[in-house]
């Protein structure tokens, strides 16, 4: 059985992702999903006023919603789904479940973000150093366009 590790972090972007890959054909071979839920990270002056217990409690709950979407999605052909939450470091993760399932993709469905640097899930990613300097070019590329006018 094939195994595809997913990564993601939005709901809505992962299956504008992952739907080109469910195209059904004729022959289909059964396939196993790892679905792993990047959380929303809290920012820091949230996670002052707020516990450990109910950080855990609320990414549970943002995960299962989003598995709610997705894994009907991917089951609708027959294939086999199992989720998990991204706790720690992606390539950690990424090791522990290679390790598990031999022989396995994975494939990063999260959304890129403007200005912010996404964790690499694997040690052959690059690594992207824009940061603020991508965002610095982006806004004297806009003044650019602006003034040119």
């Amino acid at each position: 059985m094939d195994t595809l590790i997913v990564y993601f972090d939005e709901t809505q972007h992962a299956v504008q992702v992952l739907t080109p890959m469910l195209a059904t054909s004729s022959d289909h071979q059964p396939m196993r999903w790892v679905v792993v839920a990047c959380t929303p990270r809290v920012t820091r002056h949230a996670s002052k006023w707020v516990t450990s217990n109910a950080r855990q409690t609320w990414r549970s709950k943002w995960a299962d919603k989003a598995f709610q979407e997705i894994v009907p999605l991917l089951q609708a052909r027959g294939d086999t789904v199992v989720t998990q939450i991204a706790l720690g470091p992606l390539t950690t993760l990424t090791d522990s479940l290679t390790a598990r399932y031999a022989g396995s993709r994975v494939l990063d469905a999260r959304r890129p973000k403007f200005g912010e640097d996404l964790q690499p899930v694997n040690h052959q990613q690059p690594q992207a150093r824009e940061g603020l300097w991508g965002c610095a070019a982006a806004l004297a590329g806009v003044g650019v366009l602006v003034t040119a006018d």
